[in-house]
């Protein structure tokens, strides 16, 4: 029976293992993303298999001290890394597979300053049209442009603090023509995702649009939306 405990925490070990280093080494190049999410398929089902064998130990030796000091640990760390890929499978799967949100679909914001270090990214920084964007209406409702009361440079200078207390890398600043380019790295994958927005004033009201866009991946699985939303929360309080 030992055998078969450490077996079972092995298991849950190397899938954590798996999840945890998947994405640290994409952002170091070590491998490419295919390869971590290789990894983190079989993290999950290795971290699956741990925790379903460690429940089945704790039941078949329920009075064994030091094994369940051992096995406990083992089955929620197994659990976790069964449950993280599975999380984000399915959002993938709840969202569209778009990467490109807007707040205006009509007449999106475009990049210029931020176009050469797209520069051989599998995504393109055009437009997608009318069918991103009515997949965008039917996901993402609530992205809408925000129109503060206020003159331009006003709004100019508050919205580029706010993107600067997002922690983006600012690219772009044109308080001239009311735009702002700017780079967003996610934090585990550092996967590289573009920001740009286009102030515009009506009499006395600024009107503000924001556009997110990944460089890599056909599903952003709800990130450029969530950083849209995030934004224009900051900028609105």
């Amino acid at each position: 029976m030992k055998i078969f405990q450490w077996l079972v925490v092995s298991l849950s070990m190397v899938g954590v293992l798996l999840v945890v280093v998947a994405g640290p080494a994409t952002r170091a190049d070590v491998w490419s993303l295919a390869t971590a999410f290789q990894l983190l398929r079989w993290g999950a089902w290795l971290g699956a298999a741990g925790a379903a064998g460690c429940l089945l130990a704790l039941v078949v030796s329920p009075k064994q001290r030091r094994a369940t000091a051992l096995l406990v640990p083992a089955f929620l760390a197994g659990l976790l890394a069964f449950a993280v890929p599975a999380a984000w499978r399915a959002e993938a799967r709840r969202v569209p597979p778009i990467h490109d949100i807007s707040t205006d679909t009509a007449n999106p914001p475009g990049f210029r300053a931020i176009l050469p270090l797209r520069a051989g990214a599998p995504n393109p920084a055009e437009y997608g049209g009318e069918k991103i964007a009515a997949q965008q209406r039917t996901a993402y409702p609530q992205i809408q442009p925000l129109v503060l009361t206020m003159e331009r440079a006003a709004c100019y200078s508050r919205a580029l603090s706010a993107a600067r207390a997002m922690g983006w890398e600012l690219v772009a600043e044109e308080p001239d023509s009311g735009r702002i380019e700017a780079t967003a790295t996610t934090l585990w994958f550092g996967f590289k995702d573009d920001v740009v927005i286009r102030l515009a004033q009506s009499d006395q009201s600024c009107r503000v649009d924001v556009r997110s866009v990944s460089r890599v991946g056909r599903s952003d699985v709800g990130a450029n939306a969530r950083r849209i939303r995030a934004y224009l929360e900051r900028l609105a309080d």
